[in-house]
């Protein structure tokens, strides 16, 4: 049988080659898949054109994944650190690659990060559209901006942030309310800029229908994206966002009817005790489709330190419904992030998705901790270090500060309550003084 897209597939009972794939690694039988992404509240992004992909599940019942944003800008153009950045990301275990290039030669970059890339692909076709197509801003047209979407799709993106739901309406209400922080979506500002420019309605919800025929083709899944997140704490779940989260679950049900897969992305800023009625409130208006955060971060004071922020905020999503985190980085608000900001992002990401893997029961989740359990208990440090998110950070920091007495550490010494209570269970006496009777080693 012939189909389009995954989703296509998952409708017609077809169990795909991708879809295989992601059971084995969710440990999940391929049928019970299959009828979530008939759903759409699992999505498969894998275009046909990428190659070196190796498909992973997002959505209900899916070990929670994470994001990595790179690409160069203006103030920033070296292509050869992006390429490592990619290359230490996929090392690390990230899922998917987000090319946020807004500079230069996009597509050569784009192009290179595709072969390479084993991890899905993302892009923001706006950030490109102005660079692409060499226009001012109020220069482009409707048209203009499909193009650059239909050129990402035939390169092999495997999903695309496209800011649909930011129309008359979202606005009118964002408006009206009023924010502290107004718009901090660089796609969404950007589009917002242009609607009022030129009195026009957003292309991108205008022509929703074009887009998904697109993407289709293609098999990209769109990740609609929230323009009106907040920024700070005090924008957050006010009318302008949920206006906007109102008509995305709108042109969720209209993407599915088409046969695309969908994200639906979030907040952004937001205090801890908001985020759990904040999932629930997306899954509901967008009727299970993944849900894809960037933090959320929960407070607005800690620049250089909002991987952290991200990382509390993230947990508690995914604890709650998220199912796909955008890293932060220590650079956020700052600057483009290094190799050690990239590395401390993903650490911090994969700390939170992995937490909330546990307190959500998945399958095997709870594995790895117990093995370091069982490691500790032994005291065997290779087997920590082996079993660890960061082995190298992890022997790293034992061996700064070698211990007297090589199966503890420098921290107890011979004093390790796991050494102790070992010693006294196998019917060994403790013992801390030397044979002089010096206590003092």
């Amino acid at each position: 049988m012939m189909y389009h897209t995954q989703m296509e597939a998952a409708k017609a009972g077809v169990i795909t080659e991708a879809m295989e794939i992601v059971a084995k690694k969710e440990r999940m039988e391929p049928e019970k898949l299959r009828e979530l992404v008939a759903k759409g509240w699992v999505a498969i992004p894998a275009n046909i054109n990428h190659k070196s992909l190796s498909p992973e599940g997002i959505g209900t019942g899916m070990r929670t994944k994470i994001n990595v944003n790179l690409g160069i800008s203006g103030d920033a153009k070296d292509y050869e650190l992006e390429m490592n950045k990619v290359k230490m990301s996929v090392e690390m275990g990230a899922e998917s690659i987000m090319d946020l290039s807004n500079y230069g030669k996009t597509h050569d970059f784009r192009k290179k990060l595709i072969d390479y890339s084993p991890a899905m692909i993302g892009t923001v076709p706006m950030y490109d559209a102005i660079g692409y197509l060499d226009k001012d801003l109020l220069d482009i047209s409707a048209d203009d901006f499909l193009r650059v979407v239909e050129a990402h799709a035939k390169e092999g993106v495997d999903f695309m942030t496209i800011h649909a739901g930011i129309n008359r309406r979202a606005v009118e209400a964002f408006r009206r309310e009023g924010r502290r922080m107004n718009i901090v979506s660089r796609g969404g500002s950007l589009l917002f800029a242009w609607m009022m420019m030129t009195g026009n309605e957003n292309p991108f919800f205008e022509r929703y229908d074009d887009v998904l025929e697109i993407l289709r083709e293609h098999d990209v899944t769109i990740s609609i994206g929230d323009a009106l997140r907040p920024g700070c704490l005090d924008d957050s779940s006010d009318a302008g966002q949920i206006s906007e989260l109102i008509e995305i679950g709108h042109l969720t049900e209209r993407a599915w009817a088409a046969d695309v897969q969908v994200l639906v992305e979030g907040p952004g800023h937001m205090a801890m005790n908001e985020i759990a009625a904040n999932m629930a409130m997306e899954k509901r208006i967008c009727h299970g489709a993944p849900f894809y955060v960037l933090g959320p971060l929960v407070t607005d004071i800690a620049p250089g330190y909002d991987h952290i922020t991200s990382a509390i905020g993230g947990a508690i999503a995914a604890a709650n419904g998220a199912n796909f985190l955008c890293y932060v980085t220590p650079a956020e608000h700052l600057r483009l992030p290094d190799l050690d900001d990239v590395r401390e992002g993903i650490m911090a990401s994969k700390i939170a998705a992995h937490a909330a893997d546990i307190a959500n029961g998945l399958p095997g989740a709870r594995d790895r901790d117990n093995a370091m359990a069982d490691a500790r208990h032994k005291l065997d440090w290779e087997a920590m270090f082996q079993v660890a998110l960061d082995p190298d950070k992890a022997r790293r920091y034992y061996e700064s500060t070698p211990p007297a007495e090589r199966h503890t550490c420098s921290m107890c010494g011979k004093m390790c309550a796991v050494r102790t209570t070992n010693l006294i269970l196998e019917g060994k006496e403790v013992k801390f003084c030397s044979e002089k009777g010096s206590c003092g080693d």
